[in-house]
C-alpha cells in the first residue's frame, strides 16, 4: 500500500519542536507534525483550584482550541458559540496525559495550565498537543526549580502521544487527515519513556478489528512515541 504522503507504514511525519517561542509564558513549544502545527504554552499560577485547597498537591490542566482557519473551511471561534463536546474531550485527555508525568506533590500550591492552540490542522492535533504540551510543561517546571519556588523537579517520566490506524487493511503510524478520514480503524496512544501506557483510544470505523490488529497498532505507537521522546529530550537538552 502506498500512503498519500509516500511514507512507510511505520514512519512518522516530519517532526519539528521549537522551544521558548513565547516570551511571556513560563514554558512554550511550537510543534509541527507534518502539516499539523500547534502552539503550546505553559502558565504557572500560584494557587490551586478551590476544590484542591489544602489537598497537599498542585495541579496540571489543559485547554485546547483551533483557530478559525486551522482547517480547509473557516470555523467560528468557540468563544462565540461555546465549547464543543470534542474540544472538552480533547483538553481533558491532554490534562490527564500530562498529569501522569508529574509528581503533583512537588508543585503543592501551584497550578500549571497548558494552552494548546491549533494553528493548522492535518490530523493528529490532540496527539501533537500532548507531545508539545509536555515540552512546555517541562520548561515551566525547570523555571520553577531554578527560581527556588519548588525544591525538586516534579517531572517523573516523559510523555508523548501518536495516532495509528488501519488504512487499506494495513496498520500505519501517525495518520494525516486524508488517512484519518478514510481509516477502517483509528487509535490514539499516550505513552511514557518507560514504554508504559497512559491512555488508549481506539475505534472501528468500518467493521470490527481484532486483538492482533490492536497489538500491531500498539507496537507501531510504541516505536513512534519513543522517537518523539528522543526529539523531546534533544530539544530540552536532557
Amino acid at each position: 500500500m502506498t500512503r498519500p504522503s509516500g511514507r512507510m507504514p511505520d514512519e512518522l511525519r516530519k517532526i519539528e519542536l521549537q522551544i521558548n517561542v513565547n516570551k511571556h509564558a513560563e514554558g512554550s513549544c511550537f510543534i509541527k507534525c507534518g502539516d499539523t502545527h500547534v502552539l503550546c504554552t505553559a502558565t504557572v499560577e500560584e494557587k490551586v483550584p478551590m476544590w484542591l485547597k489544602n489537598a497537599g498537591h498542585g495541579w496540571v490542566t489543559a485547554e485546547y482550541g483551533m483557530l478559525p482557519r486551522a482547517t480547509g473551511t473557516r470555523v467560528d471561534r468557540e468563544a462565540k458559540k461555546g465549547q464543543s463536546g470534542r474540544t472538552q474531550e480533547i483538553q481533558r485527555l491532554i490534562g490527564r496525559a500530562l498529569r501522569a508525568g508529574v509528581n503533583l506533590k512537588a508543585i503543592d500550591g501551584l497550578q500549571i495550565k497548558i494552552d494548546c492552540d491549533v494553528i493548522q490542522a492535518d490530523g493528529g492535533t490532540r496527539t501533537a498537543s500532548v507531545t508539545g504540551g509536555f515540552v512546555a510543561l517541562y520548561l515551566a517546571c525547570q523555571k520553577l526549580l531554578r527560581s527556588g519556588k519548588i525544591k525538586t523537579m516534579p517531572i517523573q517520566q516523559m510523555v508523548a502521544a501518536v495516532s495509528c490506524g488501519i488504512c487499506g487493511g494495513v496498520p500505519v503510524l501517525d495518520l494525516d487527515y486524508t488517512e484519518d478520514s478514510n481509516a477502517g480503524t483509528d487509535a490514539n496512544f499516550v505513552m511514557t519513556d518507560k514504554n508504559t501506557l497512559i491512555e488508549v483510544q481506539g475505534t472501528a470505523e468500518h467493521g470490527a478489528f481484532t486483538p492482533d490488529e490492536l497489538t500491531q497498532l500498539m507496537n507501531l505507537a510504541q516505536k513512534g512515541i519513543q522517537e518523539l521522546i528522543t526529539k523531546q529530550k534533544e530539544v530540552l537538552s536532557i
